[in-house]
């Protein structure tokens, strides 16, 4: 029995497996934010792939949000039609839908990564002003921001709980709240970036305030049945930054509130980061706070090879495996990594002929049929 393949319960849903598809950008969207066939294809892919949970890249709550004017967001009735198809396409093959919420703070209003320009998008582009706990920029090229008062915070909040009512309309079955990555929630978190002297800021009590209190809000807005996740930077990567002894103690507060999971990655608040990449390199992150803060967890990063996220799910290191690169180069990774783990695993009838041996007569066109 593989432990990568045993379904895993959140709540009143059940994820088939232990596979994710991790949020990535694609920078896609259309005008306002809107998915498009891109995010149908994209995402219902890796549906049919295998994958057990399905994330969206991160979507914004509020239009100041997105890192892109290319993001997708969930911020009017608009976002929830556009979504339906796409939710329905990954619910249909057996995969659980869920959105990413975001808010990307002072990294707002940025060029997509393939554009020619770097740094902040002008107002004569279709840019606009981002908003942060402070007016510092992230770096010089970067648009400066306006800081959140009191007020500004608690429209976060509520565009969170909003959106995730939005995201119940429009189909996911899940939801994941990003507090990682420098985005905003990670910006109040982190003590390289929440220099605000105001309840909001200082010690890190205060500096979490934000981040549960939107878990708080999304909890109650979608109920007890509906798993909600959030994705953290289990460490900044910089001395004197947030800390993985931080990331233990804010995940027992996030169970605390009603988060089912805790989907642990890091950095990205800070260009001074120094990340030992390899293997698995997140993996013991995970580990310490499933087994310091007893809150189950989603491990990420550099997780390639079958018998790695084996090794994981099944050492108790984390409940979840979220893949981001593989999946864009192999769609279809859970499938075959069923096949490397001896998995009985059925895909859509429409591909049942890549499970037999093909069977070629001896004529001179040398024809193949499957059985």
């Amino acid at each position: 029995m593989s432990s990568l393949f045993t379904p895993l319960a959140l709540r009143a849903v059940t994820v088939p497996n232990r596979i994710a598809m991790a949020p990535m950008c694609q920078y896609s969207a259309g005008p306002d934010g809107l998915p498009t066939d891109w995010h149908l294809i994209h995402l219902g892919s890796r549906a049919v792939g295998g994958a057990g949970l399905v994330l969206t890249e991160a979507t914004a709550v509020l239009p100041e949000g997105r890192i892109s004017p290319q993001d997708t967001g969930l911020w009017s009735g608009a976002h929830v039609d556009a979504w339906r198809p796409v939710t329905a396409f990954v619910a249909a093959h057996g995969a659980v839908p869920a959105v990413q919420l975001a808010h990307a703070g002072f990294k707002a209003s940025t060029y997509r990564p393939w554009a020619p320009e770097r740094g902040g998008v002008p107002d004569a582009e279709g840019g606009w002003t981002p908003v942060a706990p402070g007016s510092e920029p992230f770096t010089a090229n970067y648009r400066t921001p306006t800081s959140l008062d009191e007020a500004g915070i608690a429209g976060v909040v509520e565009a969170f709980a909003a959106g995730a009512v939005r995201a119940l309309d429009a189909g996911f079955a899940a939801v994941e709240i990003h507090a990682a990555h420098g985005y905003l929630l990670n910006e109040f978190l982190s003590p390289l970036t929440n220099h605000r002297t105001d309840s909001y800021g200082g010690d890190r009590a205060a500096r979490m305030r934000l981040t549960l209190e939107v878990a708080r809000a999304v909890r109650a807005a979608v109920g007890e049945d509906v798993p909600v996740l959030t994705r953290i930077s289990a460490t900044d990567w910089v001395e004197g930054g947030w800390t993985i002894e931080d990331s233990v103690v804010l995940a027992g507060e996030l169970a605390g509130v009603g988060v089912d999971l805790v989907d642990a990655s890091s950095g990205g608040v800070s260009t001074d980061q120094r990340i030992p990449l390899g293997p698995g390199y997140q993996v013991p992150l995970a580990a310490q706070i499933r087994r310091e803060a007893g809150v189950p967890t989603g491990a990420v990063g550099l997780i390639v090879e079958p018998e790695h996220a084996e090794q994981i799910i099944a050492g108790g290191e984390a409940d979840l495996v979220l893949l981001g690169r593989e999946l864009l180069r192999d769609p279809y990774w859970p499938r075959r990594a069923a096949a490397k783990l001896g998995v009985a695993y059925s895909g859509p009838a429409q591909y049942a002929r890549a499970g037999q041996p093909a069977r070629c007569d001896q004529s001179p066109s040398r024809s193949c049929q499957v059985p």
